[in-house]
């Protein structure tokens, strides 16, 4: 059996308050922004980690480029693990984890022309033994991302936000890496570009082996690109499976509910839309047993005292619920037939 590219276990993050009353007080408080979330990715995969505003999937992929140091658990790349690495160690690794983040315009160093941008990561690495090798590789990025040739004398604010978003994923190539994290990359753009973008990150990985952690909240998105999906909520990991288990029968209460609000493509296609009740929970404060159970609609006693793990429900696919704990007949998420609503992919504008 291959060893996963990239293995994450029970990882957790938990940033202090700045809080003089509970340091008064003796009391130390924190953001439990990750607690306790575990995947894997497999070489030239690609992961979605789905979750509203807030629920820590950001913090996961800083965590796994060793941003900041993490509270607890590991991160394992290629078997080799790096969460505790010292920094001498870990930098010959950096190059095999690259990001491109939402806002390309920030990400670029405005008063660096596009062929610096593309040849930094190159020449830091030591990938190009001379100057014509460094020319050619950036050349040759612009290629990948099908930008013109001459976009390498150009400044980012020449570019429309599509052009700039291809700069960011050229510059993650530049380092030839075999995991790219796209931290809602896709989410600041126009409908038509965005399809671009993804279809564009498709054929990368297709053509270059290219395994992926795509955080975004577009569940359309989503299914277009994704081979697995995880969905967040509060720090942790509700469901996690392949994605057609995931959209067509979903095990959690919370992934009913997300796949329940997305637009139908079809007018007067049949839907039930599904309302949560209340406001997501702080995660300063999270409550005891199931962190959904306030807002869900299957909720008894168990979900309120007793915290579920994430269990497996049948073929790779995972659940945290109580409600797999009861007999068939008696949970309302135990019947695989029932489909959501039609496909999502023409929500997206995605061919």
């Amino acid at each position: 059996m291959s060893v996963p590219l990239l293995q994450v276990n029970d990882l957790k993050k938990h940033f202090p308050l700045r809080d003089f009353t509970a340091l008064v007080r003796g009391r130390r408080r924190y953001v439990y922004a990750v607690d306790g979330v575990s995947f894997h990715i497999d070489k030239a995969e690609t992961l979605a980690l789905v979750g509203e505003s807030g629920c820590g999937k950001s913090t996961v992929g800083r965590a796994v480029l060793r941003l900041f140091d993490i509270t607890a658990g590991q991160v394992v790349l290629d078997g080799k693990r790096i969460d505790d690495m010292p920094a001498d160690r870990l930098r010959p690794l950096r190059r095999r984890m690259q990001v491109v983040f939402q806002d390309p315009f920030a990400s670029l160093n405005p008063r660096m022309r596009v062929r610096d941008l593309l040849a930094e990561p190159i020449r830091n690495f030591g990938l190009a033994e001379s100057s014509a090798e460094l020319d050619a590789r950036v050349v040759s990025l612009l290629d990948k991302v099908k930008l013109p040739r001459d976009a390498g004398k150009r400044w980012p604010h020449e570019f429309s936000g599509g052009q700039r978003q291809r700069i960011a994923i050229a510059r993650a190539l530049a380092a030839d890496p075999d995991l790219v994290i796209c931290d809602e990359a896709v989410s600041a753009l126009d409908v038509s570009v965005k399809a671009q973008i993804v279809n564009l990150l498709r054929e990368l990985q297709r053509d270059l082996g290219l395994a992926l952690l795509f955080i975004s909240h577009d569940l359309a998105i989503v299914e277009h690109i994704s081979h697995r999906v995880a969905i967040m909520y509060l720090g942790k990991i509700m469901e996690l499976g392949h994605k057609q288990q995931v959209f067509a029968a979903p095990k959690h209460p919370y992934t009913e509910a997300l796949l329940s609000a997305v637009p139908v493509p079809r007018p007067g296609a049949a839907r039930g839309r599904i309302i949560l009740k209340g406001d997501v929970p702080s995660p300063i404060s999270p409550p005891r047993g199931c962190r959904f159970h306030a807002r869900c609609r299957y909720a008894f006693n168990r979900c309120r005292t007793d915290e579920p793990e994430l269990r497996p429900t049948h073929d790779g696919h995972f659940a945290a619920c109580h409600l797999h704990d009861l007999r068939a007949e008696q949970n309302p998420l135990a019947n695989d037939s029932r489909i959501i609503g039609p496909g999502l992919k023409g929500t997206a504008g995605i061919a």
